[in-house]
């Protein structure tokens, strides 16, 4: 586990500083994949794993002002990187764990994640740990601003069937953590799958 959790921190410390630079285009998809989430004003939010921060201005329009938005990521120089950005002020930041998450049972309405799935480590019972902080009929979104097939070529790559964001895969992994699947969406121009806390 911290090996694994070691790999990502220095994955991403070396990118944080250009990562926003990198994909320049991305803000509009992310704004549409939170309106997705439909959320209320006064809802609690998590985005968890939050990089740069470029869901939280989305998700703090989408609360409100008296909403509660949560941005908790595992390595400190993206969440530097959310400070530089001013992203800061749409939410309070949290360096942590998604795995051991330092907050309430039922404490949130809904999690929004993008590009985390592929970077956990244990998957399933880190989304059972998601899970845990929801409330029953809250929702989960995991999201990529691009699709599967899309992201595997970018890195050279081809999707095979073990991809646990297929959906053969991905809905009896949220099914088994707490979750149940209710859309899936697998586009050149996103990826996105929400999911309901079940009971």
């Amino acid at each position: 586990m911290a090996d694994d959790h070691t790999h990502v921190q220095n994955f991403f410390t070396a990118r944080a500083a250009d990562w926003d630079s990198r994909f320049p285009d991305d803000g509009p998809a992310y704004a549409a994949a939170v309106d997705s989430l439909a959320l209320d004003p006064g809802d609690a939010v998590l985005d968890a794993g939050c990089g740069t921060g470029r869901a939280l201005p989305a998700l703090r329009t989408a609360v409100g002002p008296r909403g509660t938005v949560l941005g908790v990521d595992l390595t400190a120089a993206m969440l530097e990187s959310v400070v530089r950005a001013g992203r800061d002020r749409s939410g309070a930041l949290l360096l942590a764990d998604v795995a051991r998450l330092p907050l309430r049972p039922q404490s949130l309405d809904a999690v929004f994640a993008a590009g985390l799935i592929s970077h956990l480590s244990r998957p399933g019972p880190d989304l059972a740990e998601l899970a845990r902080v929801v409330r029953p009929g809250g929702q989960l979104a995991l999201f990529h601003p691009i699709g599967r097939a899309a992201l595997a070529a970018r890195h050279g790559r081809r999707i095979t069937d073990d991809d646990l964001r297929a959906e053969h895969n991905l809905r009896p992994l949220l099914a088994h953590s707490g979750w149940r699947l209710k859309s899936y969406t697998d586009k050149d121009d996103r990826f996105l799958a929400l999911a309901v806390r079940t009971l």
